[in-house]
């Protein structure tokens, strides 16, 4: 057998894409993909609405308990909704990257969705370019209301400086995008898209609950502090809270500083591993199927 011959590659049966189809059937599974995220109202409720209805919830219950950081004399202080915002914008990003497509790659697993792709000549390139496409514009959606509903509904004052949204906008970016690999990889461990739900929804509430989204991050034992830390959510809460409170707030953080630069070192990190996970795990068809 001759080396042409080795190294020929193996025909799959299905005609060869052009150049730059991939992409543009990318760009074509992302409107179809949002299409398809708006119309499940629970998935919609669980993603985009939660973090705004939590803000909602944590600004009206608390809001008789006092501003958070005041002077001895009662006075300064910010109000428990700007104090919960960051979380909210952490969590949310969170949702809409592990949870959203965790859950919904593993019910098109399920369902059998994948199976077919697999069999068309879409490649995976494209199906993921839908995918990641629909969580950033899903997700900036829900980050422009949820700041609306901050600003207007509870009067929350957002940051003027330039150099704070820079800084919102490369720690979202960072932050979607690791979120996203993450979900995907993610999506191989539910063995069926019933059992999705039942097991990406603790994992995320576990991880909310311990990074500073519901609880002052200070508050929590050293020893669960220093799991927390482990997983990008705190980071990134800890990040968004550099963007939207005062610098005073930074003694209140682990370190008594905001580590934007271990911010950023810890959220590449999860990214590169997610991207591994994503390259190992996936299978258009599960092989245990």
């Amino acid at each position: 057998m001759s080396e042409q011959t080795l190294t020929r590659p193996v025909s799959t049966g299905l005609p060869a894409l052009s150049r730059g189809r991939g992409i543009r059937l990318g760009l074509k599974r992302i409107a179809y993909e949002i299409r398809v995220y708006f119309r499940v109202g629970d998935q919609v409720f669980f993603t985009f609405l939660f973090p705004i209805v939590m803000l909602s919830i944590f600004a009206t219950a608390f809001s008789t308990s006092g501003n958070v950081g005041t002077n001895p004399d009662g006075s300064g202080g910010i109000s428990q909704g700007a104090y919960f915002l960051p979380g909210m914008i952490a969590a949310g990003i969170l949702l809409s990257g592990v949870q959203n497509l965790a859950t919904d790659i593993a019910m098109e697993k399920s369902d059998g969705t994948l199976k077919r792709l697999g069999g068309s000549p879409l490649p995976v390139m494209s199906y993921f370019l839908g995918k990641m496409g629909q969580v950033f514009v899903t997700s900036f959606a829900q980050l422009v209301l949820l700041l609306l509903v901050a600003s207007v509904v509870f009067g929350i004052e957002l940051p003027t400086e330039p150099e704070k949204w820079l800084t919102l906008a490369w720690l979202y970016l960072l932050g979607i995008v690791t979120s996203a690999v993450l979900g995907i990889a993610l999506s191989s461990v539910p063995r069926t898209g019933k059992s999705a739900t039942a097991v990406v929804i603790p994992i995320v509430l576990v991880l909310q609950f311990i990074s500073g989204v519901y609880l002052m991050f200070t508050m929590l034992p050293e020893w669960l502090q220093n799991i927390a830390s482990l997983f990008p959510l705190k980071w990134l809460a800890q990040g968004m809270r550099s963007v939207f409170l005062p610098e005073s707030f930074a003694a209140l953080e682990q370190n008594g500083t905001w580590d934007l630069g271990w911010v950023a070192v810890n959220l590449l990190v999860w990214c590169v591993v997610g991207l591994v996970l994503c390259r190992l795990t996936f299978r258009w068809i599960r092989k245990d199927s």
